[in-house]
């Protein structure tokens, strides 16, 4: 008979607004490595401290400096940030002595960039790890599965998303959302060059989140174009095993280049202009299905906070 018990890793959620609270929902009705230890926010009457002290979450409306004045604060081992970029960067260094390792939701990228289907084991061991954007992490995995065939010298992503589930903190970060997204295209993606653009759609009733990705490629042969297509269609299942609503919209579209574009890199040499339509739909676990934003920013951080948690069991035993 098997007596093992699994020793859960003890994680807190800084950030008491939807995405905060939609991850620790998350964790607490998905996760088998993370017990969540404490829900942080500045918010003594937010709707996040309320829902976790009626599940049983231990809260402080004190920010930061409540969380490491917790009882059993010695005992967390990993700390969400769903702030905002700004106060992240405060969080950061108040956390810095005490030896948690951080993951941000913000985009204000201090640590490196992590896309789950891309680069999960690489930056397991870095104090602070940075999730991109929820641009980012829809998009930058279709960029690097195009790169992982052919060079791609341009690509170019749009990610429209409903305004109705763009809070205080996203729009506050505008700016900060198409830095950080172009960069890690490039890091993570594997682009010479990305450009990032956002669009909050203010339809009614909501629109589901849908990112458009172009690239310009040089793949004069039916047969790399294929392989293209091919890796596409299969990075696509691996984000959608973590991120149930991720999907491609239609067939990936590869179509020649006939009149060569200006891009950021100047006048495209590339023979083929990669587009791909995807739409990501929200699980529905505290945020309503249409703010697939949110959800694929909280479901990919879980993922990567349940591999960090592992690996740390793993280390204990």
């Amino acid at each position: 008979m098997n007596t093992t018990v699994r020793t859960r890793t003890k994680a807190a959620v800084i950030g008491s607004g939807n995405i905060g609270t939609d991850l620790m929902v998350k964790m607490l009705r998905l996760s088998e490595h993370l017990e969540v230890a404490a829900m942080v926010g500045i918010d003594p009457g937010s709707d996040g401290l309320a829902r976790a002290a009626r599940l049983g979450v231990p809260t402080t409306a004190d920010g930061v400096a409540g969380l490491i004045a917790m009882p059993g604060f010695d005992e967390i081992r990993i700390v969400f940030d769903a702030t905002s970029a700004g106060a992240h960067r405060a969080n950061a260094d108040a956390l810095a002595p005490h030896g948690k390792q951080l993951i941000d939701l913000t985009p204000a990228a201090l640590g490196p960039f992590v896309v789950p289907a891309v680069n999960l084991e690489s930056h397991l061991d870095a104090p602070d790890v940075n999730m991109v954007t929820c641009g980012g992490q829809a998009t930058i995995p279709v960029v690097a599965a195009i790169a992982q065939v052919a060079p791609v010298p341009y690509a170019e992503i749009i990610a429209s998303i409903a305004s109705r589930s763009a809070g205080p903190g996203t729009r506050a970060n505008i700016d900060e959302f198409t830095e950080t997204t172009a960069a890690a295209i490039e890091s993570v993606g594997g682009a010479r060059r990305g450009k990032a653009i956002i669009v909050l759609n203010p339809a009614e009733p909501p629109l589901i989140m849908r990112d458009t990705v172009l690239c310009l490629v040089d793949a004069p042969e039916p047969d790399l174009r294929d392989r293209i297509a091919a890796s596409v269609e299969q990075m696509v299942a691996q984000v959608a095993a973590y991120v149930p609503g991720y999907r491609l919209k239609q067939a990936v579209q590869i179509t020649p280049v006939t009149d060569p574009p200006y891009t950021l890199i100047g006048r495209s040499t590339a023979t083929h202009q990669v587009s791909v339509l995807l739409e990501v739909e929200g699980a529905g676990h505290y945020l309503p299905p249409y703010a697939g934003n949110l959800d694929i920013m909280t479901s990919a951080a879980l993922r990567v906070g349940a591999r960090i948690a592992a690996r740390l069991t793993e280390a204990r035993v």
